[in-house]
């Protein structure tokens, strides 16, 4: 992998693949690149794909202490290597990164989202105590503290996260239980900052699957409806999910129109 320096010298990872107009990637909780690694074949014979780790995942560095402001300069150093004309996919948690980083004014060619988790009146929230006992679990329980992240952040009931233990990538989502607390910093209240965003002009396309839970579709639809250039569209897919072969035509035409709008 090739490496960056970020604002406060740790090194940030990604993996270049492909050729034409840059697109960087970058994924939600419990993920490093290698989520990206069935998406990747659909965008490389169009794009050149810059998918990271953020940092505290994979080859990328860390830091004593997270905040946001480091992953906003992480994610800015990766579209310096990229090119300023970028087009940003994000994913979940990331999403909400990757728009705290539109809105702190890192040039990017567009941006867009896949589902971010803020959260809509009317919908239930992480109880007040989460972020404390999260951290207590981390230091004495990595795998209950992916269990309860997923049961009260997410809101998996138990026979969800049940599956979730029995499949392929649980001793790879304890491996990453470090970086809940990051995401848990980096969601905050969960409220939408619809006066930020309103400022924001990067050209946003907000991405939601038919098939997601009630409350990520409100979140969607109320985070899109505050971006002055933010559209949203559904597509065919599963619970916070849009498999590859369906969301990698979407990216390439929204990064190669891009490019021919600007070249016009």
């Amino acid at each position: 992998m090739e490496k960056v320096v970020s604002g406060d010298g740790t090194t940030i990872a990604y993996e270049k693949t492909g050729e034409g107009p840059p697109i960087v990637l970058l994924g939600g909780g419990f993920r490093d690149h290698t989520a990206f690694s069935t998406l990747v074949p659909e965008l490389a014979p169009h794009l050149t794909v810059y998918a990271y780790d953020r940092r505290g995942r994979g080859q990328s560095g860390d830091a004593p202490e997270y905040s946001v402001q480091r992953e906003v300069e992480d994610l800015a150093a990766v579209i310096e290597a990229a090119g300023r004309d970028a087009v940003v996919f994000a994913v979940s948690s990331g999403a909400i990164l990757a728009l705290e980083a539109a809105m702190a004014g890192v040039p990017m060619g567009g941006l867009v989202v896949l589902e971010p988790p803020y959260r809509v009146e009317g919908f239930r929230k992480p109880e007040p105590e989460f972020a404390e006992k999260l951290r207590v679990l981390l230091d004495t329980d990595r795998s209950g503290a992916v269990e309860y992240f997923l049961a009260e952040h997410v809101g998996f009931p138990p026979d969800w996260i049940e599956d979730w233990k029995s499949g392929p990538m649980w001793e790879a989502n304890v491996a990453l239980a470090h970086t809940l607390a990051y995401d848990t910093v980096l969601m905050g209240d969960g409220r939408i900052p619809v006066e930020r965003l309103a400022q924001t002009q990067v050209e946003t396309l907000m991405v939601n699957s038919d098939s997601t839970g009630d409350w990520l579709l409100a979140a969607a639809a109320a985070t899109a409806a505050a971006l002055p250039n933010g559209r949203r569209l559904q597509l065919p897919g599963l619970w916070h999910r849009v498999t590859p072969e369906v969301m990698g035509p979407v990216l390439v035409e929204f990064c190669t129109a891009d490019r021919q709008l600007k070249a016009a």
